[in-house]
């Protein structure tokens, strides 16, 4: 899945027919010896460090930085990601951090998987995907946070794209964070919304140059 440190939107075109969701991400992470900075988000840290540490669940964790992050942090984590390539560098990277007993790496598709437990965190960062509407990925994540747990989801405002993207077609994959507040609201259970924010940043491009990027960011708890 999508996982996103540099703030451009790798989104990639539709997959040709017959291509599922392990196939199509195994060969974006092929592209690149490394897709991703090996950075954590820094809505993750801005939002999760003063949370009290227990369960966490990162949807879509890509190479691994924000569940390695979580594990320094005192979380006990579960790290779910489509491509077998990407978790493979996630687990190696988690291995030369020392931190390997903390991180359970699963590969599962979100189209059709649910987790059998709930987590004290669900942390879903940019997980953009031509294969899912980003409702359905919410309604997942959700699902998935324990009573008194926090939600985290951030990804691209569809009006903070940068001028390099080459996805502004796409902007149906992105949202507000209103847009979140909406369709987490008239899902099940009760929330309270920390958190509902649009945050400007710098991002380098492919050439160096530098443009403003916005994330929608969502921090809520369910209610006990």
């Amino acid at each position: 899945m999508t996982h996103q440190h540099d703030g451009g939107a790798h989104l990639h075109s539709e997959p040709n027919h017959g291509v599922d969701a392990a196939q199509f991400w195994d060969e974006v992470y092929q592209e690149k010896a490394k897709r991703w900075s090996g950075n954590p988000n820094p809505q993750l840290i801005a939002e999760a460090a003063g949370l009290p540490p227990g369960t966490a669940l990162d949807l879509g964790c890509g190479e691994g930085a924000d569940a390695i992050w979580l594990a320094q942090h005192g979380w006990t984590v579960t790290a779910v990601d489509v491509s077998a390539v990407a978790l493979e560098r996630a687990a190696a990277h988690a291995i030369e951090a020392g931190l390997q007993d903390r991180i359970t790496w699963l590969q599962r598709d979100f189209a059709t998987w649910r987790p059998d437990e709930a987590f004290d965190l669900v942390s879903a960062q940019f997980l953009h995907t031509p294969l899912l509407p980003w409702r359905d990925s919410l309604a997942s994540a959700a699902a998935a946070v324990a009573p008194g747990g926090a939600l985290l989801v951030v990804g691209h405002h569809p009006e903070g794209l940068t001028p390099w993207s080459a996805h502004k077609e796409m902007k149906d994959k992105f949202f507000t964070p209103e847009d979140l507040v909406e369709a987490l609201t008239r899902g099940p259970g009760s929330w309270r919304i920390n958190v509902a924010d649009s945050r400007e940043r710098v991002v380098n491009g492919p050439d160096g140059q530098q443009a403003t990027t916005v994330d929608s960011v969502l921090r809520a708890h369910r209610k006990s």
